[in-house]
């Protein structure tokens, strides 16, 4: 490794180094990316994630936000995965608002390379959602209308800061919206947004339930009564029958 080169270049390196090609082609099929699938051409290195965790510990003070977009960049999931779990970090212990909103400008800059669930899941709700916390969730509704699945996922993931702080409302409407979407991916985020809802306040779900469960997508609707007891999940789940979704 290059000691003088730039800390994300050596950062880069290092995961590089840590690639196992035993394991690369197992998660290539895990997620997804044959022709034609979600995550269709990502490259992996085959390294876990408690790996990367470990591995950019050094560098989370060396490496400036900016410098992240570097490692976005990469055709490596996990040097992604990386870049994004840098400024996770970074941000969870920034308390001046203009270095919080440089991150969040920078994030929300480079959705396209937050490019499948996972890095959707570790990233968004402790950037984007916690910068939102105490704003309108204005730019959620957009990323929600976008043509972008990674965007779409960003959005309704974002809400689960909300959703612990007993905000419900952005989230009831985002999944509102999304009860005609056609991804698996999208079903199964708003379905688990909701459940989250439903361990915090069951009446808030009940209620958005009885609204709704006849026209909601299946993997949605079980997502979101998982934590029910029987016979509602039962009575739910025939609501949507009778629908003849």
């Amino acid at each position: 490794m290059n000691d003088t080169a730039p800390a994300y270049q050596r950062l880069m390196d290092e995961l590089v180094n840590l690639q196992d090609p035993s394991t690369q082609k197992v998660v290539q099929y895990f997620f997804k990316t044959e022709q034609g699938q979600y995550g269709e051409g990502d490259k992996f290195l085959g390294i876990k994630v408690p790996v990367v965790r470990a591995t950019i510990k050094p560098y989370l003070h060396e490496v400036a936000p900016i410098e992240v977009e570097h490692l976005l960049h990469s055709e490596y999931h996990e040097v992604r995965m990386a870049g994004l779990l840098v400024w996770v970090n970074q941000y969870k212990k920034l308390k001046d608002e203009a270095a919080r909103r440089e991150i969040v400008d920078l994030y929300l800059r480079n959705t396209r390379y937050v490019n499948n669930w996972d890095l959707v899941d570790l990233s968004c709700e402790f950037i984007v959602g916690e910068y939102l916390l105490d704003k309108p969730a204005d730019w959620l509704f957009a990323l929600a209308k976008s043509e972008n699945l990674w965007e779409q996922r960003i959005a309704i993931v974002s809400t689960l800061t909300f959703i612990r702080k007993g905000r419900y409302g952005d989230t009831l409407a985002l999944c509102e919206g999304f009860l005609d979407h056609q991804h698996d991916l999208i079903h199964k985020a708003s379905g688990w947004c909701l459940r989250e809802i439903g361990k915090r306040d069951e009446a808030v779900l009940r209620e958005f339930l009885e609204a709704h469960a006849h026209a909601m997508p299946r993997t949605m609707l079980r997502y979101s009564i998982e934590k029910m007891n029987e016979q509602d999940r039962k009575y739910f789940m025939e609501a949507r029958a009778r629908s003849g979704r």
